[in-house]
Order: C-alpha cells, then structure tokens, then sequence
C-alpha cells in the first residue's frame, strides 16, 4: 500500500512538472511602437504601458524609433515577424505606414493607434487619444483668463505656434484654441502682429522646440522691436521652452518687461518648473496611466472577441475610414492647481517639482 501511495506520488510529481505554468506568454506578445525618447511624455507612455499590459499577463516589446520613420516601419515591421497579437503605434507620420499595416492585417494582427491618429489606412481598428479638440479649447482658454479678454480687456499682441504637420494631433490642436480666439482676432482684441496664421504658416515640424525658438526669434526681430508680445500660444511644453528661451533672451522676464502668457501642454517636469518660476503660464495635463489603461483594456476585449466600450464614432476619420475611438478629458495646469492635479494623484513627487 505504501508503494503505491508513494508511486502515486511521484507519479502525480512528474505530471505536475510537465503541466504548462500560466505566464505572460499565455495571452501573447503585445507591440508597442513609440515615436522618440526625446520627450519625457513618450517615455512615460511607454513605460506605462508596459506596466499595465504586463500586469495583465501579456508580454510586451516596447522600441522607440527616434523620430525617424524608416526606423519605426522596420520597428514594427520586425513585430510583426515575432508574432505579436496586437501593435499599439504612437506614430511619427501618421501617413507612412498602409503597407506595413497591410501585413500586420493579412497576419490577423490588430492595429491600435495611440494618441496619434494614423492615416490614409483601413486597418487601424482603433484609436485611444484625448479629446484633442479640447486640449487647443483649453489652452486658449488659459490665455484668455490671463489677459481678462471676457471682461473686455484689450487690444494684446498674440503670436500662434502650431505643432507638426505630420501629426494629425497638431491640426486640431490648432483648430481647437482658434475656436476661442477667432471672435477676438475678429473684434481687435487680439492682434496677430506677423499676420502669420494657419497650421501652414505656424506649424512646427517634429515638435522641435529649437525650430519654435528661431521661429520666436524672428517674430521679434521682424515685429516687436517697438511693440511688445502679450501673449504665445504653444501647443506643446518642449516647443514652450524654446519660445521662452527666445524671449528671454531680448529681455522678457523681468520687472520691467514681465514675461508675456504661454500656454503649453503634457505637463512635463521642465514646463511645470518653469510655471513655478513665474514663467511659463500654463500646460495641459494628459494622464499617461489613465489612457495606458484604456488601451489595454481594448486589447483585452479585442483578443477575447468582445466588443470593446468606444466613446466616439464621428471625430476621427483618416482618410479611409472613421476610426472607433476612446477620447480621455485633458485637464488645464497652472500655479494654482499643479500640486492637487499633479502631486496629489501620485504623477510626479514633490520633490521632482522643486
């Protein structure tokens, strides 16, 4: 009896060890294209989603492409070799990947467009953004409160800086923040100096913030030698550093020439420093986690044959088609506020701040 008993043991020993342990592998390698390091955001949304995804039992490959577009297409187009599931792209130019997205289809793999819409192709299955739109409404909006235009006050000298061209984000952006400034451009409260409007004439290629400094350093030379800039619309925090080193440097930021209002956006630790010093105005804060966490809970819908919870159907049309998307709220940031939204939910330390 005690042979037995112990044979049975070992028997039981010997099956156990060849039994399959759940691990990440399990529910399949997750692709996660992001488009350069050289923006502490990017790095925060890769590093969140790795979090989250891996948390969730999936194993991940996150590559960065340093914004170089043949690096990203041969990026993903090695995912797609390994066998991922599913690629979630942040893209560089969101037109330049319909061929390497036709192999990842014709392999059943699902394509998620992260906070980057990609265009001029059907099969992007999804999009998880925020509501883009809003963030140039808020942005605006910052810039009025400061100069007190709703109670009439005026005229101001405003100049208007645009993001990438090649990055969908950028237009609305754009178009969001004109949507509040239009009726004072019309009226004279607010007075383009350079007449420099429209994404054709604002644009910043790649978010480069050098490119917005020289572009401000032109402004003044050419149109504020008299005159002087009460007001920067900046899409972007990296692109706010630029035009702040530029008007710094013809004397802007001191007593008797204080810094004109800029707004911003992504909350970085640099832009939030420099709101605290009194420069910078304003940022806009998209929180990484939340919009990690959205996607990654498509995905699991998605790879479970579920149908995933989508908040628009109307806004996002790439050229081919109208792409379901899931659109978080971004939230304004100034010296009023940053400790509640940024210190208190756990997004940065205090001490990152100082």
């Amino acid at each position: 009896m005690q042979r037995r008993t112990a044979l049975a043991t070992a028997l039981a020993l010997a099956a156990a060890a060849y039994m399959p342990v759940l691990s990440a592998a399990d529910k399949g390698l997750v692709g996660i294209s992001m488009p350069t390091k050289s923006s502490a955001r990017w790095i925060a949304d890769g590093n969140n989603m790795v979090k989250v995804f891996q948390s969730r039992g999936y194993k991940t490959d996150l590559q960065y492409a340093d914004d170089d577009i043949p690096n990203q297409l041969a990026q993903i187009e090695n995912m797609v070799t390994k066998g991922v599931k599913v690629l979630v792209i942040a893209s560089i130019d969101g037109t330049t990947l319909t061929d390497v997205l036709q192999k990842a289809h014709d392999k059943g793999v699902k394509v998620i467009a992260y906070d980057r819409l990609i265009k001029n192709s059907k099969n992007v299955d999804y999009y998880t953004t925020f509501d883009n739109f809003q963030v140039g409404v808020i942005q605006a909006q910052s810039l009025e409160n400061a100069l007190g235009l709703k109670q009439g006050k005026g005229p101001f000298n405003i100049e208007l800086f645009g993001g990438s061209p090649d990055d969908n984000n950028a237009f609305f952006f754009y178009n969001g923040a004109m949507s509040v400034f239009d009726p004072y451009i019309k009226s004279g409260k607010l007075v383009v100096r350079s007449k420099q409007m429209g994404m054709d004439k604002v644009s910043t290629l790649r978010w480069d913030g050098a490119v917005a400094q020289a572009r401000m350093d032109n402004l003044l030379s050419a149109f504020y030698t008299k005159d002087k800039v009460n007001a920067v619309l900046s899409p972007y925090d990296g692109l706010s550093i630029g035009i702040l080193s530029s008007l710094k440097g013809v004397g802007y930021g001191t007593a008797g020439q204080p810094w004109p209002y800029v707004s911003g956006q992504d909350a970085e630790i640099p832009s939030v420093k420099s709101i605290l010093r009194g420069e910078q105005y304003s940022t806009v804060f998209k929180d990484t986690r939340e919009l990690a966490k959205v996607t990654a809970d498509l995905v699991d819908a998605v790879l479970q044959g579920k149908q995933p919870v989508i908040n628009d159907t109307k806004t996002y049309n790439n050229g081919v088609k109208v792409v379901p998307s899931y659109l978080l709220k971004p939230v304004a940031v100034d010296k009023t506020n940053y400790k509640q939204v940024l210190v208190d939910s756990g997004y940065y330390t205090a001490d990152q701040l100082k």
